[in-house]
This record gives C-alpha cells, structure tokens and sequence, in this order.
C-alpha cells in the first residue's frame, strides 16, 4: 500500500499515534484532546525536567493540572519523553515550538529549524508533519519543506505537510481547545485533506484551507487585528487622561451600541506569545516584497512605549504626594500578562518591575497564580518570590501598582491599606468606598 493510502486507513481507523513537539500552552491541551477521543499521542519536549513532571503527576501550567495526564500516562494514551530519537514512531508530528523576536525585533526561527531538522533525521515514508507555532506566511513551505526534501522523500508520495495555526487562550474556561474551530492548510491539496481528516478525530469543527500560506496569513491576521485595536485604546487612554476624560468610562458608553463597534480595553502593555510579536513577523515579511506595514509598526511602537507610560504615572502620582520614585516601596500586583493565568510570556508586569528597579525603586510584587519568578528569555526575576497579600504588608508599600487583574486579588483589601494606588487595569472600580488615592494609567 502507498505511503498515501496507508497513511489516511490510519486516521480514518483511528489508529494514527500522535507525536507532539513542545510540550507547552499549546502542545498540552493538544494532546489532552487527541487522547481524550482515544488517540494514542507521544509528546516530545527538549527539557527533560517537564517530561519528568508529567510522569510524576505533576504540573508546570496551572490551568493543565499534572495529575490528568498522569491518568493520560496509566492508560497507555500518553507517552512523555525528550528522547528525540523516537520521532519515528508517531504517524503524526505536530510542532509546536516558540516563535520569538530576536534583540532586533525580527523572527528568530532556531526553534522551528532544530525542530524539523529533529524530525527530517527520523523522517519515515507515510508521516505527516504540521507546524503549528505562529510565523510568516511562507515559513511552512520556505523553511520546512527544503528541510524535509534533503532526506530524499517526496512531498505527497512519502510525506505530507500542513500548517495549522494553534489558537489557544490560557485561563479562558467558556470555550476548549475542541470547540475552537481549527483552520488546516496543506502545502498540497493531499497534505490538507490528511491534516484535516487528523485534526477531525479530536476536534469539534475543521476549517480547510486552499493553502499553508492562507492558514498562515490568517493567524497572523487574527493578532494584527487586535494589536492594532489595542493600541488604539492604549492610545486614545494617554489622550483622554490629558483631557480629563476616564477611558475607561468612554469604553462602557461606547460598547452599548449593538452593531458597528467591538471594546478593547487598555492596559500596561501587551503580553502573551501572540499578540507582542506575532504582527512583527508580518512587518518582516513585508520588506521582502519592498512594502512597509505602518498601521502595523505605530501598533507595535504605541504598544511597547505603554510600560515606560505606566512607570511615568507611577512618578508622577509619588511626586505630587512629596515621595520620589528613588528609594520608594512600590508592590506590584500581578506578574502574569493576562488575569488568572501563571503565564509570564511576554508579561509587561516584568518590563515594569524591571523599570521601577532601574530607577531606583524597591519592588515587590504579588500573584496568587505565581508563587515565584520564573525563567524567561530577556529578564531575569527568579529571585523574586510573591509577597503575601495582607493589610499590614499593604501599608508598608508607597505605591501599590496593579498590573493584572485577577479575581483572586482582594481589591477591598488594597484599597482600604493602600497609601497609594496606580492602577492600569480599572481593577479597583469593583470596590464601592476605596479610601486609599487611586491614579488610573
């Protein structure tokens, strides 16, 4: 039987095994829902120190608990390992590696090239392999397929390539990773239709598209879309707060028109792995075929330019009550980037921290999702641990700044023990008589 052939009767017979790269925000709640409809799933991961998480039940992403795949791994459906040697075995590769910016702010690739070169040296005929990690349009076909096509196997005749951009939102609980609808496009036809009939034994709806490059250009569309918006309102917030104007206010006025308007919301700057740096890889793109993307970069320069506008406030709001921000106690609420998540990824409470420091502030920060500092690619917090929150350790701080908004905060607590409050996320709305004074930035 053809490569082809054998490689659809394994889906449709449901026996195709699953191999997953990146054993992350995105690699996780895949293999939870290919194993959940009975698909067996091997997930590859680099750091030996998740996969022996994994095995002992316990969890490194708080809305994944540990013990679930553990049950995954007594059933026989799960196999964690970093032995990339294996990469044989599944009939399926699906990657799911970072996409980061390089110190130039242009894509760096390292993560999907050692990938696939990872996969092309145990390439067998009849394997599929799609990429998930968000990138260009062109990465799947430009970068992979060459590297695939070294080892001497045909496209559609020995292998099959597909991209299928990963769409997940860590924390949110309405909606899983099976009702999201998945977008499939093959570099070929034959390899669409064979990604899409995979993705089809998990997950509740499948969108083919014509091509990997319209998957591709259609994920990066889907961030655009909302890096723009949001700078919009980051913008719009500095303007609005030299007027006098809450806008915050604005945005609940404005959102009660029924058509024609979606609210964004502002905050301290972007964070997550999209939203920060996902439009910059189309912004690169795009001088390859001699055009600038300026709605794009003015986005991106509002957007990074919102920590250093936060920390201004923060100087602005000590320096009216006789305190300079050199020597001042500032407490941090929130390191995650987005409310009730332990993701630091990108997370701008970091960048802020970072800033406070350098100017001379003594900063402490508090999370109830994230018990210590964790390892990143451009700041270093390990040191830091989450102070607990009380009214006597609130007191002790000259600045309470609120970076992330989570339903787990006591915000009645802080507002009633704060001498100051510097607060970017309207978190202290919720509470009816806050005595302490409250800058919103």
């Amino acid at each position: 039987m053809k490569p082809a052939e054998a490689l659809m009767n394994r889906i449709k017979n449901r026996k195709a095994v699953v191999g997953v790269m990146g054993l992350g925000y995105v690699g996780l709640p895949l293999v939870r829902e290919f194993c959940s409809s009975g698909v067996r799933c091997i997930g590859f991961d680099v750091d030996d120190r998740k996969i022996q998480m994994l095995r002992a039940g316990k969890t490194y992403i708080e809305h994944l608990p540990g013990s679930y795949f553990k049950g995954l791994i007594k059933q026989g459906l799960f196999e964690p390992t970093s032995d990339m040697k294996r990469l044989d075995e599944p009939d399926a590769v699906l990657i799911c590696v970072p996409t980061p910016l390089d110190k130039m702010r242009e894509p760096d690739m390292t993560y999907i090239v050692k990938t696939t070169e990872a996969i092309a040296a145990r390439l067998r005929p009849g394997q599929l392999v799609v990429l998930e990690s968000t990138t260009y349009p062109g990465t799947t076909r430009e970068v992979c397929q060459p590297m695939l096509d070294a080892t001497g196997m045909k496209l559609d005749k020995d292998y099959f390539l597909a991209f299928s951009p990963e769409r997940e939102d860590p924390g949110r609980k309405d909606i899983t990773t099976k009702q999201i609808p998945k977008v499939v496009g093959g570099v070929t036809p034959t390899s669409g239709r064979r990604a899409a009939a995979l993705y089809a034994l998990a997950l509740d709806t499948v969108v083919p598209v014509p091509t990997a490059e319209v998957a591709e250009a259609a994920k990066i569309v889907e961030n655009v879309y909302r890096c723009v918006n949001i700078a919009l309102v980051n913008e719009l917030k500095t303007l609005f707060d030299r007027m006098g104007i809450d806008v915050w206010e604005v945005i609940e006025a404005a959102k009660t028109k029924p058509f024609g308007y979606q609210p964004f919301y502002p905050g301290p700057g972007l964070g997550g792995h999209c939203i920060p740096i996902d439009p910059f890889y189309l912004s690169w793109k795009a001088r390859a075929y001699n055009m600038t993307t300026r709605f794009i970069e003015l986005a991106g320069e509002i957007n990074t330019k919102m920590p250093e506008y936060v920390v201004e406030r923060v100087m602005e709001a000590l320096n009216e009550r006789g305190k300079a921000l050199k020597g001042a106690r500032v407490l941090v609420l929130g390191l995650a980037y987005k409310k009730d998540v332990d993701d630091v990824r990108e997370s701008p409470s970091v960048e802020l921290i970072t800033l406070l420091t350098q100017k001379g502030a003594k900063v402490d920060y508090h999370d109830p999702h994230i018990p210590s500092g964790k390892e990143m690619r451009e700041y270093n917090i390990t040191h830091m641990k989450s102070v607990p929150l009380t009214a006597a350790n609130v007191r002790k701080y000259d600045c309470v700044l609120i970076a992330t908004d989570h339903t787990r905060v006591d915000y009645d607590l802080v507002c009633a023990n704060a001498k100051l409050i510097v607060d970017t996320r309207n978190a202290c709305a919720r509470v009816k008589r806050p005595k302490a004074p409250i800058v919103k930035a």
